[in-house]
């Protein structure tokens, strides 16, 4: 298994650049710095400068838009009604890893979280700005087994999965440099914590509608903890939603950080939580990690 479990979680990691000055024409340069032992960044001011002639007088007219100014601003509320989120998230995505870096200290990290939560999304975002492997833990009871999720619950029972997936999150515990997604039951047995919580866990708190939605637009045959509700595909998937969170919610509760989506949805100024990107819902996951690291260092040095 550990050589299977090994061979699944190869990922190769993706870093970004620490400067970025592109000159396209008519652009001038973009510099952003970042001092590793620092929560900020520091934003130089970006202008756009659009050479104009009139035909009566030769000159040239030069426009000054100011798409940013940023300076000594946590990186955490970085926004701006004309900023470039993909720019932006990604530098902020790469500032926060390297703030969490010296803490973490190579521990696996653990996303648990209701079904369609994101865990995998978001976990592979993070492992590759990280420089960590990424893995499934339901992929690796697929392959352990030999069949889907849904046919290991339809053939052997839901008891089964559940002692495949102990076995296998006892296994990742051994190892380091892992973001693992764990499957939305995963922390129902205080075994899987005592695994979990060798590493650091982190609850994606999505709401209950949000991922009603997003389970009912891509159908609920590979989640077999749907099949027995009636009804349309969303009220069906939020109907055994609720049910499954007045069982766990005390349960993910027990994770070192929560990343609420409504939280980061207030932040940004949004309103519908489905709109928020991948990106900056891995932005949180790290400050929240930084947080909890951070305290637990505190508390070491106390003792």
């Amino acid at each position: 298994m550990e050589a299977r479990a090994a061979q699944a979680l190869q990922l190769s990691a993706l870093l970004q650049p620490e400067k970025i000055c592109t000159k396209p024409s008519g652009l001038a340069s973009l510099s952003i710095s970042h001092e590793p032992h620092k929560k900020f960044l520091q934003f130089s001011v970006s202008v756009k400068l659009q050479p104009a002639r009139t035909s009566s007088i030769r000159r040239r007219v030069a426009p000054l838009e100011v798409t940013h100014s940023y300076e000594n601003i946590p990186a955490s509320i970085l926004e701006s009604g004309t900023r470039h989120a993909p720019l932006d998230e990604e530098l902020i995505l790469k500032s926060r890893s390297q703030a969490i870096d010296p803490y973490l200290n190579g521990r696996c990290i653990y996303l648990v979280g209701m079904m369609g939560s994101g865990k995998t999304t978001v976990g592979k975002i993070m492992s590759q700005v990280l420089g960590y492997s990424f893995c499934d833990s339901d992929a690796l009871v697929e392959e352990e087994v030999g069949n889907s999720v849904a046919d290991i619950f339809k053939q052997y029972g839901e008891a089964f999965f559940r002692d495949k997936e102990t076995e296998v999150l006892h296994k990742l515990s051994l190892m380091h440099r892992f973001v693992i997604s764990t499957g939305g039951g995963a922390v129902v047995r205080p075994i899987n914590w005592k695994y979990m919580h060798k590493g650091v866990s982190v609850w994606l708190d999505v709401p209950l509608e949000a991922l009603a939605q997003r389970i009912a637009a891509v159908g609920t045959n590979s989640r077999p903890l749907l099949h027995y509700e009636a009804g349309d595909a969303y009220t069906r998937a939020l109907l055994r939603l609720s049910a499954l969170y007045e069982e766990r919610g005390d349960s993910y509760a027990n994770a070192n950080a929560r990343v609420s989506l409504e939280n980061i949805a207030a932040k940004l100024g949004q309103r519908d939580v489905c709109k928020l990107s991948p990106t900056a819902i891995a932005i949180e996951a790290l400050e929240q990690i930084e947080v909890f690291l951070k305290e637990e260092d505190n508390n070491y040095a106390e003792c």
